[in-house]
């Protein structure tokens, strides 16, 4: 049976390492893997369809079930990340505490961006700093230009407007036209003066702290099929999340080596350690039943930002065949 040429758009992690350099196949396919930035696999395949497969946004994902539905994910998710360190405060604007963000003026590259909607979900149920209480300001953080994803259609409640097209938000938070920004990426005007800061200076107690207290390891981004392909291929999407799953086992093992680091961090195994006593051994776990209730809080903050005009539940958003697994 000849195999069938599936491309994928994916960055180079850890975690999908063994993936792009064909240490690990996939059943049937004859895999092309293209080591893109995630900014452009975004763009190019959320607005032209470009590739068979592709990392995604989570938010992204999510708002094209209402959209278009052209995709259909495979429960892998190979960005996640804490973000509580991911909030920048200009020291102009007096905010001390995240209380003090209500009713400032927040900067943040795309309103549905997937850090975002954690950012200001942790915001709100563990700080009291409601969805609503800031103005949002989107645009470029470094290049003027950025525009919000089409099909942004949010309640009155939600006040958003664009910044000028020949601005950034790193600019502008740096010489206090912005109290606040929520963002993926550091800012280029943060550290420099001291004008700019984390609102959470000690952001990994933090974020550590939070996690014991709530399980919630956030995810950003997840990997999909067009759907046109996966109806022609059912069997693509369990081949997919097989190798996936195969390919992060090898990063995991990696991880365990104390002979020699396979990384440049001296501590590197230390780190590892710590994060197994936190978190457990499969502290990245790909799947739904691992998952459940982060994806679940994860669509209630989408519903409740405006951006999901219902709220979806975690199985509506992958391929039903990646959800239950034979028995022997």
């Amino acid at each position: 049976m000849p195999k069938i040429p599936v491309t994928l758009a994916c960055w180079d992690y850890d975690r999908t390492a063994a993936l792009a350099d064909g240490r690990v196949s996939v059943e049937g396919v004859d895999l092309t893997y293209l080591t893109l930035r995630v900014e452009e696999t975004f763009l190019r395949m959320i607005a032209h369809h470009e590739f068979d497969a592709a990392e995604m946004s989570l938010s992204s994902y999510t708002m094209s079930k209402f959209r278009d539905d052209a995709f259909i994910a495979i429960p892998v998710f190979p960005s996640r990340v804490f973000r509580h360190g991911s909030i920048y405060v200009c020291t102009k604007s007096g905010i001390r505490e995240p209380k003090d963000l209500i009713g400032k003026r927040v900067g943040v590259p795309e309103y549905q961006m997937t850090a975002a909607v954690w950012i200001r979900g942790i915001l709100a149920d563990e700080y009291g700093v409601p969805v609503s209480s800031v103005t949002y300001y989107t645009g470029g953080e470094e290049e003027p230009g950025r525009r919000e994803k089409p099909g942004l259609k949010l309640p009155a409640r939600i006040k958003v407007q664009p910044i000028p097209p020949d601005r950034t938000l790193a600019e502008m938070l740096g010489n206090g036209e912005l109290d606040a920004l929520y963002t993926a990426q550091a800012p280029s005007t943060f550290g420099k003066n001291g004008v700019v800061r984390r609102l959470f200076e000690d952001y990994v107690a933090v974020e550590q702290a939070y996690y014991a207290r709530t399980q919630l390891f956030p995810i950003m981004h997840t990997v999909v099929l067009r759907r046109d392909l996966y109806e022609r291929h059912r069997w693509l999407a369990v081949a997919l999340y097989k190798a996936f799953v195969r390919a992060q086992a090898i990063a995991y093992e990696n991880l365990l080596h104390t002979g020699v680091t396979k990384t440049m961090l001296p501590w590197a195994p230390a780190y590892s350690d710590q994060t197994r006593a936190l978190m457990g051994e499969d502290f990245w776990p790909y799947g739904l039943e691992k998952n459940e209730k982060t994806l679940e809080t994860f669509l209630r903050y989408h519903y409740e930002q405006g951006l999901s005009p219902r709220k979806l539940e975690p199985r509506d958003l992958f391929a039903p065949e990646t959800l239950e697994s034979y028995k022997i």
